[in-house]
């Protein structure tokens, strides 16, 4: 099954390092981050973890779950975390799912059918691919999706400043241009006539081109 944004995230049920979980159900009303890992014990890895570990108050303020996958069992997930608390300097507070018989990594379409069916025996090359970020919203929805390779460290930074985008653009009739951050000015999107866009942003906006307006973030 291939995934594509504003597909429903396939739900599951699986152990983690908290128990078992059924996705959606784990989701509730909020939004989530689910990031995959092609191995366990693996130096870029551990470097991510460490790093996601230390932002959770930052993905809390704006209601979102964050929750780990590697293609390995739960216990070797347990004995990960030591180092990574040890070498990284922040304890992994967020569930790390289990995935040990590869089925959420085929299932989010990180690895193909023919993968086989269990990670003993597999390196962290034969599963490269398992290397994404999703954002999924409250509708259970995927919003955005981003793949790295093995060989380069994922920005947190910015998979914050985008889940930002996705709940400011969800909430508002607004589009955000090149390298926003959050405060910064916002674009009008084309589906809102200019009588529209009076009515919602009384005190104008900037218009280089008919179809590029620029106003204030809204609140």
């Amino acid at each position: 099954m291939s995934l594509r944004i504003n597909d429903i995230a396939p739900d599951f049920t699986v152990e983690t390092t908290e128990g078992e979980i059924r996705f959606h159900d784990w989701i509730g009303d909020g939004w989530a981050i689910l990031f995959s890992h092609p191995k366990d014990f693996t130096p870029v890895c551990t470097t991510e973890l460490g790093y996601m570990a230390g932002l959770m108050p930052e993905f809390a303020k704006r209601n979102a779950q964050v929750i780990g996958l590697s293609v390995d069992p739960v216990s070797d997930h347990r004995e990960w975390v030591k180092d990574i608390e040890e070498t990284q300097g922040h304890a992994v507070t967020y569930p790390l799912i289990g995935d040990s018989d590869l089925a959420v990594a085929k299932l989010y379409d990180m690895l193909p059918a023919s993968a086989g069916d269990q990670s003993a025996g597999r390196t962290a090359v034969d599963n490269l691919t398992v290397r994404s970020v999703f954002i999924i919203g409250p509708d259970k929805r995927i919003k955005a999706m981003l793949t790295y390779p093995m060989s380069t460290g994922r920005n947190f930074d910015e998979v914050l400043r985008l889940l930002d985008s996705c709940q400011l653009t969800a909430a508002h009739q607004v589009a955000t241009p090149v390298n926003w951050n959050w405060g910064e000015d916002v674009i009008i999107v084309p589906a809102v006539s200019n009588e529209q866009a009076r009515e919602k942003f009384p005190d104008g906006w900037k218009a280089p081109k008919p179809y590029l307006r620029i106003v204030p973030q809204p609140e």
